[in-house]
Parts: structure tokens; C-alpha cells; sequence
């Protein structure tokens, strides 16, 4: 498992979380257990969390949920005024509440990443397109793919033939390898096996497996692009020769 490092970026998103949550306990509080009753300040709670979650991120929003859970346990589960919980109905109420919370952060991350992930892919794939020599493309490929999985290094190796000169890219430029790549794609065309992109994972978050559809979906998109290149430039050369061929 990654050890995920605290950034000031992280404690700030953190502590935002835990003042949305605060937040909405004061109205609630003087508005009072009484007249709101347990199943409806929890579910009031559910909003601050779902609204880090996605305004902030996964820390926000476990933050967020956090402090709910805290605040919930002080003031409106008796006894009142401290963090002991007095019944087995209570106890049943904060775990349902928590890990009902936890589900919602785990939704929205999961809806935020998929999102995230189709614009990458919309964005490759137009920058793609507009690509117009194999450098550019491989160059465009290993940029997308940092990007997206925030890698220490990527890199595209792609060679067509043995006669052929083999392009290669990197991103970061200045990365360094260091150790063996954690993910290893090899790239397949027409012609066969032409080339292989390689992924060193970053020190937030982790990498998908090789057989995933996304890290597949990017290696289609570069294949195809390098053919398409390839085409048009094998079109090139039989129009150039064409001249001298009636001459």
C-alpha cells in the first residue's frame, strides 16, 4: 500500500471538510434533537460530506465525515455532552451513519474518476488526431498519461520495422528511471508488435492493471494513431516517386 504524503494542499482540503461538517451542526443543534430526531440529523449530515467529497476530494469528504460522526456522538446522542455512547441502539446509529457516509464518498470518487477519465480520453484522442508526424504522437501519449496518473516517468518507445528509426518519448523529460517500469504495454498494429509504453507510478494514488480497459483504451489510441502516421506517410513517399516513375 502507498503512503500517502500530507501535503499543505491535503491538511487545507481536510480542514474544509471539517468546517462544512461544523458548519451545519449549529443550525441543527439550536434547532434541536427533539424536533429533528436522529434519522434525519444523520441524514443532514450526509450533505457537508457528499459536498467535500466532491468539491474537495476523499480527504475533505472522510474529514467531513469525521467530524459529523464527532459531532453527532456530542450533542445529540444521549448522554449529552460527551463522547460515550450510552445504548446498543446508539452504537447501531453512528456505525450505520459512518459507513453509510464512507459509501457516499466511495460513490462520488468513483463517479469523479470515471468523468475525469473520459475527458482524458476525449482530450487524447483529439490531440491525437491533430498529431502529424510519430513523434508528435508519441510525445502527446506520454503526456496524457502522466497527467492523468500524476507518473513519475512515462515513457513510448515505437518502432515500425528494424530499418525504420525507432522514436522514442518521455515525461517528465528530465525523469529518471531508477528501477524496472510497474507497468509494461506492449503496442500492436497491423504490422505486429511495433512498440511498448512504459509506466513508473507516482508517489500519490496507484496505477490500474495492464489488462485494464483504460490503460488498454491507451494503447489502442496510440496504435492507431502510429498507423494512421505511418499511412500517411508511406502515401507520401508512392506520391513523390510517382513523377519519376512516368518520367
Amino acid at each position: 500500500m502507498k503512503k500517502i504524503k500530507l501535503t499543505p494542499n491535503l491538511l487545507a482540503n481536510g480542514l474544509r471538510g471539517m468546517l462544512t461538517a461544523a458548519a451545519i451542526t449549529v443550525p441543527m443543534w439550536l434547532i434541536g434533537r427533539a424536533v429533528l430526531g436522529e434519522a434525519v440529523i444523520g441524514l443532514l449530515y450526509l450533505a457537508p460530506i457528499a459536498w467535500s467529497a466532491n468539491k474537495w476530494g476523499q480527504i475533505s469528504g472522510v474529514s467531513a465525515a469525521l467530524t459529523a460522526a464527532l459531532c453527532f456522538d456530542f450533542l445529540f446522542i444521549p448522554p449529552f455532552f460527551t463522547f460515550v455512547v450510552g445504548s446498543l441502539e446508539s452504537w447501531l446509529v453512528l456505525v450505520i451513519f459512518f459507513a453509510v457516509a464512507i459509501l457516499v464518498i466511495g460513490r462520488i470518487q468513483d463517479s469523479l474518476s470515471k468523468a475525469r477519465e473520459a475527458t482524458f480520453m476525449y482530450e487524447l484522442s483529439s490531440a491525437l488526431g491533430n498529431a502529424r508526424t510519430l513523434d508528435a504522437v508519441a510525445h502527446t501519449v506520454v503526456r496524457y498519461i502522466q497527467q492523468l496518473f500524476q507518473a513519475s516517468l512515462v515513457g513510448v518507445s515505437f518502432q515500425p520495422s528494424k530499418q525504420s528509426p525507432q522514436v522514442i518519448a518521455r515525461a517528465p523529460a528530465d525523469g529518471e528511471e531508477g528501477s524496472k517500469p510497474d507497468r509494461v504495454l506492449p503496442i500492436l498494429n497491423a504490422w505486429g508488435l511495433v512498440g511498448e509504453i512504459q509506466i513508473w507510478r507516482g508517489e500519490f494514488g496507484d496505477l490500474p492493471s495492464e489488462d485494464s480497459p483504460l490503460l488498454q483504451n491507451f494503447v489502442s489510441q496510440a496504435a492507431r494513431a502510429f498507423e494512421r502516421i505511418q499511412s500517411m506517410e508511406m502515401e507520401q513517399k508512392t506520391d513523390d516517386l510517382l513523377p519519376h516513375a512516368g518520367n
